[in-house]
């Protein structure tokens, strides 16, 4: 595998703390370059915090300059649409602050991209807290859903009153270093075509080698996911990495393997003995992970989707063990800035789905997505 490093004042910071905070810290071969993180505050929007953060990554990629969009901008978006679907399902439908990476490409499809210092989202970054807001949306979507058989078209217009409140209206127009645009020129300015990313999971409840509606409550604008086996997954995400492309990622974080303070995520038999191995560079051997057991893991709802993050680069231990290197969206309080090591089994048990650009899939996956 060749080493790429496209270092980023995150990237230097990032291996200067992994080296301070640990001597036996895996060495890290791919750090690609990403925005800095940042702290996504008292909201369930990760989604658009990881998602955001690996369009940054891809308009670098294209444009070869790091650009910070807005977060809040895509939630702007998608929010009005959430409240609509509920109130057409009558309220029998997943109604909430979360969503997957393909909420964020759908909104940059339809509305566009704006930079973080043309849209805030109404609060200071780092400092968000969307308690009073999605409290209000949810008390309006129940209020439409008991008004059936007469609900008015006006009362839509109050969930874009409270939206506007909250967060602020979206701008048409602005002016970023010295030029004009539309949040849909800069979109296209910045690279990024919405259509040309594909998502990707592995479960054996469907078949291999075609799409399927994922069946978790975030998904609430009903995306399909590629379906492959588990080993072409992993590999996929190590392919893109390797070829100069970040990968957006959503998985199960509620068990004792996945770590922020101390910058890992492994699988929780290891984890169970951290007191005695105290290092990565010493922790046990992980079980293996299979196909089976990633099913049966979801099937008895062990692992759920819970939180989504942005992969950026990959490390290796000193016993040849590979982890995947994640931006988090918890803030930089951490030994690692923020950051994490994912091990290749937590990945394999615990994904619940992966975004890339279509460019960063094998050939022969893309063959066969007619991408």
């Amino acid at each position: 595998m060749k080493s790429i490093k496209a270092w980023s004042a995150a990237s230097i910071l990032f291996a200067l703390a992994a080296g301070a905070a640990n001597a036996q810290a895996p060495e890290i071969s791919i750090d690609l370059t990403s925005t800095d993180v940042l702290s996504q505050g008292q909201t369930g929007t990760c989604w658009s915090f990881s998602t955001t953060s690996f369009l940054e990554s891809e308009a670098h990629r294209v444009t070869g300059n790091l650009h910070d969009f807005s977060e809040m901008a895509a939630v702007r978006v998608v929010y009005p649409e959430k409240v609509q679907r509920y109130v057409r399902y009558q309220g029998k439908h997943q109604f909430g602050p979360g969503g997957l990476s393909h909420d964020v490409t759908h909104a940059a499809a339809v509305y566009g991209l704006v930079p973080q210092s043309v849209y805030g989202g109404g609060q200071e970054p780092g400092s968000y807290n969307h308690g009073a807001l999605d409290a209000s949306l949810e008390a309006l979507a129940k209020t439409m859903v008991g008004q059936s058989g007469k609900i008015a078209p006006e009362s839509f217009d109050a969930v874009e009153a409270v939206l506007d409140a909250h967060l602020g209206s979206l701008p048409d127009s602005f002016e970023y270093e010295g030029k004009s645009y539309t949040p849909g020129s800069f979109r296209d300015a910045m690279g990024i075509d919405p259509s040309a990313y594909v998502t990707m999971t592995s479960f054996t409840h469907h078949p291999f080698g075609s799409p399927f509606i994922l069946e978790v409550p975030d998904n609430h604008a009903h995306g399909a996911f590629w379906n492959v086996p588990l080993d072409e997954m992993e590999s996929t995400v190590r392919h893109a990495l390797t070829e100069g492309y970040t990968v957006a990622w959503d998985a199960d974080v509620s068990n004792r393997g996945f770590s922020f303070t101390n910058g890992w995520a492994i699988m929780p038999e290891a984890a169970a003995s951290a007191e005695e191995w105290k290092t990565l560079g010493q922790m046990p051997e992980e079980p293996a992970v299979d196909q089976s057991m990633r099913q049966s893991a979801f099937d008895s709802q062990e692992n759920t989707d819970d939180h989504l993050m942005h992969i950026v680069g990959l490390a290796e231990d000193a016993k040849g063990r590979s982890y995947f290197i994640i931006k988090n969206s918890w803030g930089d309080g951490n030994a690692y800035g923020g950051r994490q090591f994912v091990s290749m089994s937590y990945f394999r048990h615990h994904t619940i789905g992966i975004m890339v650009h279509q460019d960063g899939l094998p050939k022969a996956a893309k063959k066969a997505m007619a991408r």
